[in-house]
Protein backbone atom coordinates (compact mmCIF):
# COMPACT_ATOMS: atom_id res chain seq x y z
CA UNK A 1 0.00 0.00 0.00
CA UNK A 2 1.08 3.46 -0.78
CA UNK A 3 1.09 6.12 2.02
CA UNK A 4 2.07 8.75 -0.25
CA UNK A 5 -0.11 11.89 -0.84
CA UNK A 6 -0.79 11.86 -4.56
CA UNK A 7 -0.63 15.49 -6.36
CA UNK A 8 -2.66 16.15 -8.42
CA UNK A 9 -0.98 17.68 -11.66
CA UNK A 10 -1.87 20.95 -14.39
CA UNK A 11 -0.41 21.89 -17.61
CA UNK A 12 -1.04 25.38 -17.83
CA UNK A 13 0.00 28.30 -14.94
CA UNK A 14 -0.90 31.29 -14.45
CA UNK A 15 -0.21 34.42 -16.70
CA UNK A 16 2.56 37.33 -14.92
CA UNK A 17 4.57 34.50 -12.54
CA UNK A 18 7.60 35.87 -12.07
CA UNK A 19 10.19 32.64 -12.81
CA UNK A 20 13.55 34.50 -11.87
CA UNK A 21 16.30 37.00 -13.49
CA UNK A 22 16.68 35.75 -17.16
CA UNK A 23 20.46 34.98 -15.91
CA UNK A 24 19.23 32.05 -13.67
CA UNK A 25 19.19 30.38 -16.97
CA UNK A 26 23.05 30.50 -19.06
CA UNK A 27 22.81 31.01 -22.54
CA UNK A 28 22.25 27.51 -24.44
CA UNK A 29 21.08 25.82 -21.61
CA UNK A 30 17.67 24.92 -19.58
CA UNK A 31 16.38 24.75 -16.22
CA UNK A 32 13.33 23.09 -15.00
CA UNK A 33 10.62 24.47 -12.83
CA UNK A 34 8.12 23.17 -10.54
CA UNK A 35 5.08 25.39 -9.73
CA UNK A 36 2.77 24.45 -6.85
CA UNK A 37 -0.93 26.18 -7.71
CA UNK A 38 -2.93 25.71 -5.03
CA UNK A 39 -2.69 21.62 -4.22
CA UNK A 40 -1.83 20.98 -7.60
CA UNK A 41 2.09 21.12 -9.51
CA UNK A 42 3.12 22.51 -12.94
CA UNK A 43 6.63 21.11 -13.96
CA UNK A 44 8.10 22.95 -17.35
CA UNK A 45 11.01 23.92 -18.33
CA UNK A 46 12.58 27.29 -19.87
CA UNK A 47 15.13 26.94 -23.00
CA UNK A 48 17.80 30.00 -22.74
CA UNK A 49 19.17 30.23 -26.44
CA UNK A 50 19.55 33.11 -28.48
CA UNK A 51 18.30 35.71 -26.30
CA UNK A 52 14.95 34.93 -25.80
CA UNK A 53 13.49 32.17 -24.10
CA UNK A 54 10.87 29.10 -25.21
CA UNK A 55 8.89 27.46 -22.34
CA UNK A 56 7.32 23.80 -22.64
CA UNK A 57 5.62 21.40 -20.18
CA UNK A 58 8.23 18.98 -18.89
CA UNK A 59 5.90 16.00 -20.70
CA UNK A 60 7.17 13.94 -23.70
CA UNK A 61 4.05 13.43 -26.31
CA UNK A 62 5.61 9.57 -27.02
CA UNK A 63 5.12 8.39 -23.40
CA UNK A 64 3.88 11.08 -21.28
CA UNK A 65 7.32 10.98 -19.06
CA UNK A 66 9.48 14.11 -18.19
CA UNK A 67 11.69 14.51 -20.64
CA UNK A 68 15.09 15.27 -18.64
CA UNK A 69 16.29 11.81 -16.51
CA UNK A 70 19.03 14.65 -14.64
CA UNK A 71 18.02 17.49 -14.07
CA UNK A 72 18.10 20.39 -16.24
CA UNK A 73 19.81 17.99 -19.40
CA UNK A 74 17.13 19.05 -21.78
CA UNK A 75 19.30 20.18 -24.87
CA UNK A 76 21.49 17.79 -27.04
CA UNK A 77 25.17 18.33 -26.68
CA UNK A 78 25.35 20.71 -29.56
CA UNK A 79 22.70 22.93 -27.64
CA UNK A 80 20.46 22.66 -31.04
CA UNK A 81 17.63 20.64 -30.25
CA UNK A 82 15.04 19.43 -27.10
CA UNK A 83 16.29 15.66 -26.37
CA UNK A 84 13.97 13.60 -24.23
CA UNK A 85 16.49 11.00 -22.56
CA UNK A 86 14.01 8.14 -22.04
CA UNK A 87 13.50 7.10 -26.22
CA UNK A 88 15.79 9.79 -27.71
CA UNK A 89 12.90 12.26 -29.82
CA UNK A 90 14.58 15.17 -30.91
CA UNK A 91 12.44 18.87 -30.90
CA UNK A 92 13.29 22.35 -32.16
CA UNK A 93 13.62 24.74 -29.42
CA UNK A 94 11.40 27.45 -31.37
CA UNK A 95 8.58 25.70 -31.75
CA UNK A 96 9.02 22.24 -29.59
CA UNK A 97 8.05 20.42 -32.83
CA UNK A 98 9.71 17.03 -33.44
CA UNK A 99 11.94 15.88 -35.61
CA UNK A 100 13.16 12.60 -34.95
CA UNK A 101 12.59 9.90 -32.64
CA UNK A 102 9.18 8.02 -31.90
CA UNK A 103 6.99 10.74 -32.16
CA UNK A 104 8.07 12.57 -35.30
CA UNK A 105 5.34 15.16 -36.24
CA UNK A 106 3.88 15.90 -33.01
CA UNK A 107 5.09 18.84 -30.48
CA UNK A 108 5.72 19.85 -27.03
CA UNK A 109 2.98 21.39 -24.81
CA UNK A 110 3.79 25.04 -25.12
CA UNK A 111 4.05 27.08 -21.84
CA UNK A 112 3.96 30.66 -22.58
CA UNK A 113 7.01 32.98 -21.20
CA UNK A 114 8.74 35.76 -22.11
CA UNK A 115 11.69 38.50 -20.87
CA UNK A 116 9.73 41.15 -18.72
CA UNK A 117 12.96 43.70 -17.27
CA UNK A 118 15.59 41.23 -17.22
CA UNK A 119 12.98 38.76 -15.70
CA UNK A 120 11.23 35.24 -16.91
CA UNK A 121 7.73 35.82 -16.87
CA UNK A 122 4.72 33.25 -17.36
CA UNK A 123 2.18 34.96 -20.44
Amino acid sequence: MNDQPQHRRIFATPAGVKLGPLDLIAPDTARNFVLQIGDAFFHGFVVHKDGAVSGYVDRCPHTGLPLAQVLDDYLTPQTDLISCSWHGALFRIHDGLCVGGPCAGKSLTSWPVRIEDGFIVTV
